[in-house]
């Protein structure tokens, strides 16, 4: 049995799966399988996994269900320790990147994370994590599961993705994981992947799907907790964002608490 298997999903972005097949198969550490699943797609993706076939281990394509049902036959296709998503577009930080920490992949910890960079078309940010996992870290954010190593196993121990879900699916299965069941994680302290930030769940006008369906899982899971998620997501909020921004510049503070104040005088007077 491998230590690793690599899962791909794919559907319809055959210049993002070339892309991340040639991330894979450029690796200097070759120890793993590597499975394709392609959603039926009509790009010409198909024709990019024959070009590849001798370098995959598992391959399939068919209508499926959506990215998570496709993510949960990755993980019923595979054979290995410990599973990574690398899905079209996303690629390995570089070839050395499970040389590096394949023999950190042991039996004490049961999901092991790295950072990551997020690309966008005129811009690489690096999101780096913290060593420390808290509830609070999963109110508004996740770990990357393009940076993730999580111990195939756990799937069943705790359950596969949420096929119900369009985005947060991952989020709902590393939070329950976590801070539910309490596995034991680990954190890599490097950069495993560069992250295609141009999918449905980076995208802003998706952004109330996820946080819809991150309610629904607080609500089933946590529900003493749905209150407090409600008001973070209000913290959060664009609007506050912009206040708490100006109130870090000085003068612009000043100004906007003048304009305040003079608001407040010809605001009509309760009377009690």
């Amino acid at each position: 049995m491998s230590k690793l298997a690599i899962i791909t999903i794919n559907y319809n972005d055959k210049e993002g799966l070339k892309k991340t097949i040639e991330s894979v198969i450029n690796q200097t550490w070759q120890d793993f399988e590597f499975i394709v699943i392609d959603g039926g797609s009509t790009d010409g993706g198909v024709q990019v996994i024959e070009q590849y076939k001798d370098k995959i281990d598992y391959w399939v394509s068919e209508v499926d269900k959506g990215v998570y049902n496709a993510m949960n036959k990755g993980i019923k296709a595979a054979h290995s320790e410990f599973v990574i998503f690398m899905n079209s577009g996303d690629t390995f930080y570089n070839e050395k990147v499970l040389e590096k920490i394949e023999n950190q992949l042991t039996d004490k910890y049961d999901i092991y994370y790295g950072d990551y960079y997020r690309v966008k078309p005129n811009s690489i940010k690096k999101k780096t994590y913290p060593e420390k996992l808290s509830f609070s870290f999963f109110y508004s954010g996740t770990l990357s599961h393009q940076s993730s190593f999580i111990r195939r196993k756990l799937f069943y121990d705790v359950f596969l993705y949420n096929e119900d879900y369009k985005i947060a699916s991952d989020w709902e299965f590393f939070i329950y994981a976590i801070c539910h069941k309490n596995v034991p994680y680990k954190y890599l302290e490097t950069a495993i992947s560069n992250f295609d930030f141009t999918g449905i769940s980076s995208i802003a006008k998706y952004k109330h799907v996820a946080n819809d369906e991150r309610k629904k899982t607080l609500e089933k899971y946590f529900p003493l907790f749905v209150n407090d998620y409600i008001l973070v997501s209000e913290l959060n909020s664009k609007r506050v964002q912009q206040f708490l921004y100006i109130r870090d510049f000085a003068g612009a503070w000043i100004v906007l608490k003048g304009i305040l104040n003079v608001i407040m005088v010809f605001l009509p007077k309760s009377k009690n």
